[in-house]
C-alpha cells in the first residue's frame, strides 16, 4: 500500500459507526475508502452521505463535493443548502474533520491555507476546525526539502488555534495532549529519536508506543 493510502487508512481508524465526518482535499479525501460501515461523510456544499466516486451514467453534476469531485450518494443521504451545511458544522454535530496541514504547533495550532508566495484560500476550514469535535490532520512529517512541519510555533497564517486532536503522518502518529505532543505510533524500522530529529517540539513518547500498520 502506498503511503497516502496507508495514512488515509490509519485516519479512518478514528471513525465509528454513526459518526458524521467531513473530509478535506488530498489525502483526507481517500479516508472514505476505509471508513467503517455506518459512517456518513459530509460535504460543506450541502450533503451528508457522500459515497464512492461516480462513473459513466452515474456521473451527475448535481452530486459534486466541495472539491468538485463527483460521487454517488449512499442510501439515507440528506441534501440541503450551503447555509444549512455550515450551520451543521458550527453546531458541533460533526464527529470529526480530516484536513491536510502545512504546519502544526506544539499547542495544536493549525496552518493549512497559505504560505509565502502561495495562497490557496481558507475555504470552510476555519469553520470546520472550530465546529468539529475532533480535528485530524494528515500530512508528511517534513516538507519536500526536509524542513519540519511540526513546530513550537506556526510561522504561516493560522487556520485555527489549539484545535488539532491527532496528527497522522507518513512516519508516525502523534496526539495533541495537555502535556504537549504524544508520540503514539511509529513506522516500523524507525526509533523515537528518528522522529524527534525531524520536529521542533520535544515529544512525549507513549509508554505503549505501537508500530504503524502497513
Amino acid at each position: 500500500m502506498d503511503k497516502r493510502n496507508r495514512m488515509a487508512k490509519r485516519v479512518a481508524e478514528y471513525f465509528k459507526p454513526g459518526d458524521i465526518i467531513n473530509l478535506g482535499i488530498g489525502i483526507p479525501s481517500l479516508c472514505g475508502n476505509y471508513a467503517p460501515k455506518g459512517v456518513m461523510l459530509h460535504t460543506e456544499n450541502g450533503l451528508i452521505g457522500v459515497g464512492p466516486a461516480s462513473t459513466g451514467l452515474q456521473n451527475v453534476e448535481s452530486f459534486s463535493n466541495a472539491n468538485a469531485m463527483r460521487f454517488v450518494p449512499v442510501p439515507g443521504s440528506s441534501v440541503f443548502d450551503s447555509a444549512e451545511s455550515f450551520a451543521i458544522v458550527r453546531s458541533g454535530r460533526l464527529a470529526a474533520t480530516v484536513l491536510g496541514g502545512l504546519q502544526v504547533s506544539v499547542k495544536g495550532d493549525l496552518a493549512n491555507w497559505a504560505r509565502p508566495g502561495k495562497t490557496v484560500g481558507m475555504g470552510g476550514a476555519m469553520d470546520l476546525v472550530n465546529g468539529a469535535r475532533q480535528v485530524i490532520v494528515t500530512m508528511d512529517l517534513v516538507t519536500k526539502t526536509g524542513e519540519p512541519k511540526i513546530l513550537n510555533e506556526c510561522t504561516f497564517p493560522l487556520t485555527g488555534k489549539a484545535c488539532v486532536s491527532h496528527i497522522v503522518t507518513d512516519q508516525c502518529v502523534i496526539d495533541v495532549v495537555p502535556e504537549g505532543l504524544l508520540l503514539r505510533e511509529i513506522l516500523e524500522g524507525l526509533a523515537p529519536e528518528d522522529i524527534q530529529k525531524q520536529v521542533e517540539p520535544t515529544l512525549v513518547v507513549a509508554g505503549d508506543l505501537a508500530v504503524m500498520a502497513e
